[in-house]
């Protein structure tokens, strides 16, 4: 039997999975780190944290699986996406924390940009908006505003590179600065169409290019761990952007097959095949994870998905542990007319309006934690809704099922009333885990664990199939409320 490992590092939390060439997990270790917030808006990481994190969770992980590292075949990485980190070549230390995918402080540079007309330009090349999500605004914070940084960037004395970028450095002692197309497209550098990183794009957001990683495939053997990280030379064979790699790992290898991943955000792609789809609705054209032929989606992200249920925890402390958000919200039949708009760092697609800010509406004095919980839930699967109707819009195709994975994806009331909005079956496969997943088969096919895509597909298996079951008078109704809360969230951070 060989095994894989798989490391997934998401926003509020570090993973490790092993997995066997069923596609089977064999062992997990998991591990929350510490989320910075040093003024509103602003969200931080310890890249050093992140790191102490991973390497905890790989080593947990392969002693569960009694595996010696000798054992592991390969190593596939998947990441949070869009955060930045920039670290000295010569001690790989970092210069300042990492600036997460959440943070909105260059929101003021985006509109900067936007009204000297930039937008066209990078929308054509990146297939993103201008927007603070992604990372090319980021490494120019921190260069204008860190002292001494713009300096030491042009003289090449300094890294840049997302979280799968930084993780390979370290694991391979330094012998790695590797992304791939992912990655790459989500930093509003990289032109997705040319494959490569473009001059007039680092020159509109002032950054040297020697600060960037080289971009491979998202298969492909990039080099090995150095022996004394993990005891092992393992090779790293797998590297891609979270949301990617689910994709992958849900076998949505046609153009036409889509998924959502409830996670802290909600992530929505849908796989456009070797067509690079622009989008009118809001969406973005990105990279699929690269294994072979190129192949892109459609994607749109809700920033606040999984997390609006860890703010009824540690914020309004209604629930003492996230998984019992879905008793609290089936104490009550319905919302009660209550609707949560959790825009707590702004809107994504398809509204992209980083002035946003959360509201709740149509309160009265019969509400109750049971409502408010409710709403929480339905404000997940409203977000992921206006997603798809919007993908359907650029598509021009109808969708017929949606693929779904992710933590909150294991609550069968939101799963329920996500197929009923919809009218589509939505479906949980057995393996919810499917972002480390996809990592590890774009890891094994690189090193001959699986030979095919074709391979992999067989191995996907359906758990649950949820099948709409509220009149569609009735869902529309309640996308059009939903539609009249959105508006008053709007524009609210502005003043």
């Amino acid at each position: 039997m060989r095994y894989v490992l798989a490391l997934d590092q998401g926003t509020t939390s570090s993973r490790a999975i092993v997995f066997d060439e069923r596609g089977a997990a064999r062992a997990s270790a998991q591990k929350e780190f510490r989320q910075h917030f040093p003024q509103p808006g602003w969200v931080e990481h310890d890249a050093g944290e992140i790191l102490r994190t991973q390497l905890a969770c790989a080593r947990a992980a392969m002693k569960k699986a009694k595996l010696a590292p000798k054992r592991v075949a390969a190593i596939g990485i998947t990441n949070q996406r869009e955060t930045t980190v920039v670290w000295d070549r010569r001690t790989g230390k970092p210069v300042h924390r990492a600036i997460v995918w959440q943070d909105r402080r260059t929101a003021a540079r985006c509109d900067a940009l936007k009204r000297e007309g930039r937008d066209k330009t990078v929308q054509a090349k990146t297939g993103l908006v201008i927007d603070p999500y992604f990372s090319a605004t980021k490494i120019e914070w921190l260069l204008d505003n860190v002292p001494g940084l713009r300096a030491r960037a042009e003289r090449s004395e300094l890294a840049f590179g997302t979280v799968d970028t930084w993780l390979a450095w370290q694991l391979s002692g330094g012998e790695l600065h590797v992304t791939d197309p992912s990655n790459a497209s989500r930093t509003m550098l990289y032109d997705i169409h040319r494959g490569e990183w473009d001059e007039e794009l680092l020159g509109i957001f002032r950054v040297p290019r020697g600060m960037l990683p080289e971009v491979l495939p998202s298969s492909h053997i990039y080099g090995a761990t150095a022996k004394n990280v993990l005891g092992a030379e393992i090779p790293i064979a797998g590297i891609a952007g979270d949301q990617q790699a689910a994709l992958f790992g849900q076998a949505c290898h046609q153009a036409g097959m889509a998924k959502n991943t409830y996670g802290t955000g909600c992530f929505l792609l849908l796989n456009t095949g070797g067509q690079a789809i622009p989008s009118k609705s809001g969406l973005i054209t990105t990279c699929a994870a690269q294994a072979g032929a190129k192949q892109f989606a459609l994607e749109g992200s809700v920033f606040t998905g999984g997390a609006v249920v860890q703010w009824l925890r540690d914020g309004l402390r209604l629930i003492r542990k996230s998984v019992d958000v879905e008793k609290l919200a089936a104490s009550v039949p319905d919302s009660g007319g209550v609707y949560l708009v959790p825009a707590f760092t702004g809107l994504g697609a398809p509204h992209w309006d980083p002035y946003a800010r959360g509201t709740i509406v149509g309160l009265t004095r019969g509400s109750n934690a049971g409502h408010i919980a409710r709403a929480a839930l339905e404000s997940i699967a409203f977000q992921s809704a206006d997603l798809l109707h919007a993908m359907e819009q650029d598509s021009g195709e109808k969708s017929k099922e949606l693929r779904v994975d992710g933590g909150a994806a294991a609550d069968n009331l939101l799963m329920q009333f996500q197929a009923d909005l919809l009218g589509i079956p939505v479906v949980r496969p057995r393996v919810l885990e499917t972002t480390a997943l996809g990592a590890a088969y774009l890891a094994g096919l690189a090193t001959g664990v699986w030979t095919s895509r074709e391979e992999i597909a067989r191995q996907w298996k359906v758990a649950k199939r949820f099948e709409p079951k509220m009149k569609r008078e009735e869902a529309e109704r309640r996308m059009e409320e939903w539609k009249r809360a959105l508006e008053r969230a709007r524009g609210w951070g502005k003043g």
